[in-house]
């Protein structure tokens, strides 16, 4: 097994998550297999019942694990499957450590940070490394591992130590440290300045480790001298120098370090140049052609995202991706209007009509309207009044998670005329529950206390939009995190109503899609479709929020009627330009490729 391992200097948000996964991205094009670890030394076990302010959304796993976003990053680069385990915490640590103390594992030790703390982490990583995550039985040959912050916090200072001792243990030729490092330009100056590099590499040098590769982060193409003082000072080769400078979209970030030959560098550190499997250029034509067109896309399709974590947008990272999956398959140019929801509400009118004209403008201008995930019962008013405004205008909608529940309680205010409608979570003495605490949940502990991971769901009525989106499979699996479901017990009556539940789980007593079949696009589903959406392989319903919104769904449809899935698992038509062509990939859980070289997502 062979490691690279990606640090961070000078600030955060550098970019490291990307950077780790363009490595992936490029080794993979060398013809490697590729699994990635993200280290986050925070205390927390894992990244569930963090504030979506403070650390953007919580990416959730097949198995359940509620993970850091950069998962989301390395399953969407490397079309791969992780686990709760391929994100390691400081929480995750000691508590292993802790466990094996209480069961006398360390025969009476005392127990410490060297070796107890720092073999855990060596452990953990040698393990997780050896899992399988590409849907074969073989494990992978390169092990991309991100450590997350920046390089001086004292809380990374046991991972600091682990890795050094782990560069050690895995012996030379097999370890290759990347640097993720600022090079800034003062306005006053005017220059490229190296010295926050130049502490940071010291820093990280004394620390233990010593950086293989610089790769600079900088708003324009590193200057050529700048290089050469880099690698006077900071003791990395000129070829070892690797700038990531601003561009046009993310996908263009493999194809920066697959032109400045990172993957010569990189393979030359790992001793893997004379593997034979190994073509010395990688194969990346396909990204090149998605990152180029992505970049002509013209015609734009206006989403109104409605939700309550507006002020920042890595709140909804994994919904944005899939929205921009959708986007780039139909040849749209996609343009997020943000809408915070309190700022459609009648409060807002009062206290601030300019953010409430704003808000409502916004919405009425936009094309298509998604309500996300989301908990508490802020803006939760505005999310209704937004479902409310897209039923009744006929303007295509989709809610994910708390949208489909609140166009559930939207729906029972309206149409049925059960104006005390309300959820549970928002009213616990409401009369008219239409939605509930789950009855197997947690009401004392939030951690890992909801319906969590892949779920399966069943379609109910055969001809529905979603069933045809999904290549009319029977049943598909997705991603759940929630405590709150739709009452089973008034389901007939909102059926009677004309609400359609088209999807539900193996049990048939929980509501996992919705559906106004008089509407144009009126899609709720309890599961997060954007969990799965992958480049060139868009969600089906975000596909379909996006062909409703573009004036496309008709003749989508209309191509996919009696299209079902051939008996090796394909569709029998998929998605291409914005067409519907023969099959190019395997259906996975209900997923088509919505291009096969088409642009990719970021």
């Amino acid at each position: 097994m062979k490691y690279v391992l990606v640090t961070g200097g000078v600030v955060s948000g550098l970019g490291k998550g990307v950077t780790a996964s363009s490595i992936g991205v490029l080794l993979k094009g060398c013809g490697l297999r590729v699994t990635s670890i993200k280290i986050d030394p925070y205390l927390n076990t894992d990244a569930g019942t963090m504030s979506p302010f403070e650390h953007g959304e919580v990416f959730v796993l097949d198995d359940g694990g509620e993970v850091d976003l950069d998962l989301g990053n390395y399953e969407r680069f490397l079309d791969i499957k992780l686990t709760r385990d391929n994100n390691i915490t400081t929480g995750k640590i000691y508590q292993s450590v802790i466990d094996k103390e209480r069961k006398g594992d360390y025969l009476g030790k005392t127990v410490q940070v060297v070796p107890h703390i720092t073999d855990e982490i060596q452990e953990w990583i040698e393990r997780v490394a050896m899992n399988p995550v590409d849907g074969t039985e073989e494990a992978a040959d390169v092990c991309v591992i991100e450590l997350g912050g920046t390089i001086g916090d004292i809380e990374s200072m046991p991972f600091i130590e682990a890795l050094g001792q782990f560069s050690y243990r895995v012996g030379p030729g097999n370890f290759c440290l990347v640097h993720v490092s600022l090079v800034p330009v003062l306005n006053v100056v005017g220059e490229q300045k190296t010295k926050p590099t130049q502490h940071s590499v010291r820093g990280l040098r004394g620390l233990g480790l010593i950086p293989d590769i610089l790769a600079c982060r900088s708003t324009q193409p590193l200057e050529e001298q700048v290089k050469v003082k880099l690698a006077q000072f900071c003791h990395v080769s000129i070829p070892n120098i690797i700038n990531l400078h601003d561009v046009t979209n993310i996908w263009h970030i493999p194809l920066l370090l697959r032109d400045q030959k990172a993957h010569e560098a990189i393979l030359k550190v790992l001793d893997l140049q004379c593997v034979g499997k190994v073509p010395r250029e990688p194969k990346l034509a396909e990204w090149t052609d998605r990152a180029s067109k992505c970049d002509k896309l013209k015609t734009p399709v206006r989403i109104a995202m409605v939700g309550k974590y507006t002020g920042l947008s890595d709140s909804y990272l994994s919904v944005l991706k899939a929205l921009l999956h959708a986007s780039v398959a139909l040849n749209r140019k996609l343009v997020v209007e943000w809408v915070p929801s309190c700022d459609l509400e009648d409060s807002t009118a009062q206290e601030t009509p300019d953010a409430y004209e704003k808000a409502w403008k916004s919405l009425r201008g936009a094309d298509g309207v998604l309500v996300p995930g989301g908990f508490g019962d802020r803006g939760v008013q505005g999310k209704i009044l937004a479902a409310k405004y897209a039923r009744e205008n006929n303007v295509p909608y989709l809610g994910i998670c708390l949208g489909m529940q609140i166009a559930v309680i939207e729906f029972a205010r309206s149409v049925m005329k059960l104006h005390g409608a309300n959820s549970t979570e928002f009213d616990p003495a409401t009369k008219t529950p239409c939605v509930i605490f789950m009855p197997e949940g947690s009401k004392t502990h939030m951690g890992a206390t909801m319906r969590l991971g892949s779920r399966r769901t069943l379609f109910q009525v055969k001809n529905c939009k979603s069933a045809k989106l999904y290549g009319n499979a029977s049943y598909i699996d997705e991603r759940h995190r929630h405590r709150y479901e739709v009452n089973p017990d008034m389901v007939q009556e909102f059926e009677k109503a004309g609400l359609s539940f088209v999807g539900r789980d193996e049990s048939g007593t929980r509501m996992e899609i919705i559906e106004l079949p008089t509407h144009r696009f009126f899609i709720g589903s309890q599961f997060h479709p954007e969990f799965k959406s992958r480049p060139g392989n868009p969600s089906p319903l975000f596909l379909g929020l996006i062909a409703a919104a573009s004036g496309q769904l008709d003749h989508l449809l209309q191509r996919l009627k009696g299209r079902g899935i051939c008996s090796n698992g394909h569709v029998m038509k998929v998605y291409k330009n914005g067409h519907v062509m023969k099959p190019l990939k395997g259906l996975v859980n209900g997923h088509y490729p919505a291009t096969g070289n088409g642009p990719i997502p970021i």
